[in-house]
């Protein structure tokens, strides 16, 4: 569980940090107009930030310039201590290299086991310390990784003994209310919850709300989730723990739980999973054009022609998601719908994602793939008129509304599973009632 804790933490930490990913700013569309033919979403985007102020990393190359060049002090063992601030376009070698330090000693550390090898990986703006002998032969080399993780290689002999010592994350509860006015991620920001948090909450819910379509002003959301620190220091957010998000009178409830085998889901209170067995749209941060219609007039052949479909308009290259496990049947051109791919999802489903830009490279047909697997991008083959997305989802072969067809429920807790689900949430819902019911008194008290 320990393990699993700081992997979850580092790849959201580095996801936040390096990928730099952009969210969309999803308008709530105003009750007061029902038209939907006439609707429109307006989609914004911000650039993440990274949320944990590390002192490590740093930026910028002015900020490394203005470190200072590489420190010589005695220790109370009697090691000389060396450190080297990590520079642009540096490696380990290089390092070694620049320190007078033996290219055998480093080819020991690197491979004396799988902790050796993430020597391998150094970031710029951090510190190596290199502890060194009276004969200038190295003794220890020190990296610390993050806040929490520090790799240590002690000599050993000939060898090198190489460990990672690793901080004890605390965990604890926290809680955010919020109500949408602007927008799912400012009111969120609003509220106080992070990026990855906010992603998070989309993610839970996603199979019930439309949140391109269906977010409406005065809806509301409360959210309760870990708040992870390392010596009294908060550094991160963990998992939402329990959530209730009410999108235009109706109340969605969320709770996670972990099995035996580590394995964790959201799941309504009764034990029914959050997660069905089709997502309902496959490209995020659009707005739909073209709604299903089979009356509608085609904008290019100018006649009566049923569109099957719907239509989400978004930039060329937006990637294309399939919206539930399968084989892809069809991967090509295919007349006016440009570019393809066709999923079978069992015997009775099947979806189609039309006016491709391109493939997602390493597919073919016959390819299994999985919910939320990118298989191309958005782009305006065949007869379109504009960059988009043509979506169309068939049960035993029939076209259905893919806003409004009903879509089959993922497996629930097992029976068997039942009793242990239910002990295991009913304090994660307590605490979604506590934090519902703080925010009603402070309403009540204003």
């Amino acid at each position: 569980m320990k393990n699993k804790l700081f992997k979850s933490l580092l790849l959201g930490s580095s996801t936040i940090v390096a990928a730099g990913a952009c969210y969309a700013l999803i308008s709530p569309i105003s009750s007061s107009n029902d038209n939907e033919s006439s609707t429109e979403t307006s989609i914004l985007a911000t650039s993440a930030k990274p949320q944990i102020n590390n002192p490590l990393i740093l930026d910028d190359s002015a900020a490394l310039e203005n470190t200072p060049k590489e420190t010589l002090s005695a220790s109370s063992q009697n090691l000389k201590e060396i450190n080297h601030t990590v520079k642009r376009g540096e490696s380990l070698s290089t390092i070694f290299s620049a320190l007078n330090l033996s290219k055998t000693d480093l080819h020991k550390i690197i491979h004396a086991n799988e902790i050796g090898k993430l020597f391998a990986s150094i970031t710029p703006g951090k510190e190596i310390v290199a502890k060194l002998d009276s004969d200038n032969q190295l003794q220890q080399l020190i990296y610390q990784k993050d806040y929490i993780d520090t790799l240590i290689a002690k000599r050993d002999g000939e060898d090198f003994d190489v460990k990672k010592i690793s901080k004890i994350i605390s965990k604890e509860s926290a809680s955010a209310q919020g109500t949408i006015h602007s927008s799912l991620f400012w009111d969120g920001k609003q509220a106080g919850l992070s990026d990855k948090l906010i992603m998070e909450m989309a993610n839970i819910f996603a199979w019930d709300i439309d949140f391109a379509l269906n977010l409406r002003e005065g809806d509301q959301f409360t959210v309760v989730y870990e708040k992870l620190s390392v010596d009294g220091e908060e550094i991160d957010t963990g998992n939402i723990i329990a959530a209730e998000f009410v999108n235009q009178g109706h109340t969605y409830t969320a709770v996670r739980f972990e099995d035996k085998q580590g394995n964790a889901n959201y799941y309504t209170p009764q034990g029914d999973s959050m997660r069905k067995a089709f997502l309902r749209t496959p490209v995020e941060f659009a707005r739909i054009s073209s709604h299903f219609n089979l009356k509608r007039k085609h904008p290019v052949l100018n006649r009566i022609r049923a569109h099957k479909g719907v239509d989400y308009a978004a930039r060329t290259g937006t990637p294309v998601k399939t919206t539930g496990d399968g084989k892809i049947v069809f991967r090509g051109r295919k007349g006016g719908y440009g570019n393809v791919v066709i999923v079978q999802h069992g015997q009775k489903y099947s979806t189609l994602y039309a006016h491709l830009n391109g493939f997602k490279r390493g597919q073919k047909r016959g390819s299994r793939i999985k919910q939320g697997q990118i298989i191309g991008y958005v782009g305006k083959t065949g007869l379109a008129t504009g960059p988009h997305l043509h979506y169309e989802f068939r049960i035993n072969g029939v076209h259905r509304n893919p806003l409004t067809v009903k879509l089959p429920q993922a497996s629930p807790i097992k029976p068997s599973m039942l009793a242990e689900f239910k002990a295991q949430t009913a304090p994660l819902l307590a605490q979604l009632d506590k934090a519902k019911a703080s925010t009603l008194l402070a309403q009540n008290q204003q």
